[in-house]
């Protein structure tokens, strides 16, 4: 028989603002972090999570070169591509590994560029072999 899956999901509120100085963008409901947001964690239920990717919410990015980290390790490609505005951006967890038990997700801001952006919902979406 071959093996069943099921989508499974974690969301994550960030509101933070990722720049090389407080008040770069005017959004005060956002949380100043400086070049690195927060490392939220997240729970995989079951070994053999495949076909993982992220959905990230974000606010007036201006460069390419952005990161997007899960369980310390970045992902390959452009993370999160230039828009003005608010925007939701898909990427495929590849470069890393969604692991059983508890695994984490952080976004690191391009120091080479005075770029100033909001990071707001973050959706990690992954398939679950069923039983």
């Amino acid at each position: 028989m071959d093996q069943r899956y099921r989508s499974n999901y974690a969301l994550l509120e960030f509101g933070e603002l990722l720049a090389d100085r407080e008040g770069a963008l005017d959004v005060p409901w956002a949380e100043f972090v400086g070049d690195e947001s927060t490392e939220h964690s997240f729970e995989v239920p079951v070994d053999g999570a495949i076909d993982g990717y992220v959905t990230i919410q974000a606010l007036d990015v201006d460069s390419y070169d952005h990161e997007v980290l899960v369980n310390g390790e970045s992902l390959s490609g452009f993370d999160i591509p230039p828009a003005s505005g608010w925007q939701c951006w898909m990427d495929v967890i590849t470069g890393a590994t969604l692991r059983e038990g508890t695994n984490t997700i952080q976004v690191r801001r391009d120091t080479d560029t005075r770029d100033a952006f909001v990071l707001g919902t973050v959706r990690v979406t992954w398939r679950e072999p069923v039983e």
